[in-house]
């Protein structure tokens, strides 16, 4: 019978996690101990993806049929343990590709079943989230984090492990979306950000962007209006028969939509009175974002803690990271568990302390 829970010790100061990530068109495993990466497995099918201009959800599926069982055996050898030595295994059940999804929830609640492990449903926002705690062993709330991805973007106030506070977020476009999308209209490949990035590199801020972006109230943020500009731009100029630097586009788009992030996320950690900024998500792997963080930090004598760029994109060990969190809050899911393509962000964050103030009422 399947009864993990009745010895598990929660207070265990450096528990063993096995994390799995499917969420998209990365097959990740990891596996950590306490704050420390043991090991860290990825398997992609981006190469394929880019053939079709961006992820195609039943060729993501298949990809991680075929290489699942596969990478976690390896994240379970490389990391010189034993399955018997795992105290938990966290997954991803939302939000992503459905398909892609149920992949990985299956095959978790498979292996937390054949091993009695107690098993973790973990957001795949929140692994975000966590990826910071592995660049930093001493990491505590409170502090301000930036989360830029292609489904989301926002800016929180972390009250405690369990408590987040959304202080703004996008209106429209995620950061990460716009960034795919207008590659889309540059002509370059899949994924978007990073060759936006590269792009950038040869070009210079030329190009007009709407002041918009810093619109909509608060710490709120705008990108639908920018991504139109850049699309207009580009159309006007091929009608007129106009050549234009697609590096200069690049370059003046990328310092538009990461300058806002920056500025707004440090006017939050002022305004909270929190001495530490984090973020996650995979805009947070752009180097001018980091180098224009780390500069605006420095300014106001704020900590800034980035993960890697490996940590900012999807993977595994961020998902393990937030799943000894939760092992921590004694946060753990059964058999009934199952993938959401869709999850709020409010529904993200509230989870969590729903969980945690139904704990503490018992």
């Amino acid at each position: 019978m399947y009864n993990p829970l009745q010895n598990v010790d929660t207070t265990k100061s450096e528990p063993i996690i096995l994390g799995i990530e499917s969420s998209c068109d990365e097959t990740a495993a990891a596996v950590i101990r306490g704050r420390k990466i043991l090991s860290d497995e990825i398997a992609s099918s981006a190469t394929v993806q880019a053939q079709f201009g961006g992820v195609v959800p039943e060729i993501a599926s298949r990809a991680h049929t075929d290489a699942i069982a596969e990478v976690v055996e390896r994240a379970v050898k490389n990391a010189g343990i034993t399955y018997a030595d795992v105290d938990a295994i966290a997954v991803t059940y939302g939000a992503g590709l459905l398909g892609a999804l149920l992949v990985g929830v299956s095959f978790a609640k498979a292996l937390a079943y054949a091993l009695n492990k107690p098993l973790i449903a973990v957001n795949h926002i929140r692994g975000h989230l966590a990826a910071a705690y592995l660049d930093s062993p001493t990491l505590k709330p409170p502090f301000v984090t930036l989360l830029a991805s292609g489904g989301h973007t926002a800016v929180l106030y972390a009250k405690s492990d369990a408590e987040f506070e959304i202080l703004g977020a996008t209106l429209d476009d995620a950061a990460g979306e716009a960034f795919d999308k207008v590659a889309r209209v540059l002509g370059l490949k899949y994924p978007g950000g990073p060759n936006i990035e590269r792009c950038a590199q040869d070009g210079k801020d030329t190009v007009p962007m709407p002041k918009m972006l810093k619109g909509g109230g608060g710490y709120n943020f705008s990108y639908s209006g920018l991504k139109t500009a850049v699309i207009n731009y580009c159309h006007t100029k091929a009608q007129k028969g106009e050549g234009f630097s697609k590096a200069d586009v690049a370059a003046s788009f990328q310092k538009a939509a990461v300058d806002v992030l920056v500025e707004k996320t440090v006017e939050a950690a002022l305004e909270k009175g929190v001495s530490v900024v984090t973020a996650g998500g995979g805009v947070a792997a752009n180097t001018y974002l980091r180098t224009s963080l780390k500069a605006a930090c420095d300014k106001y004598n704020l900590t800034l803690i980035l993960p890697e760029k490996r940590y900012c994109t999807d993977n595994a060990a961020m998902i393990a990271s937030e799943g000894l969190v939760q092992f921590k809050l004694g946060n753990f899911a059964d058999m009934t568990l199952t993938a959401k393509a869709s999850i709020p962000l409010a529904a993200t964050l509230e989870t969590v302390q729903s969980r945690a103030a139904k704990k503490a009422e018992a």
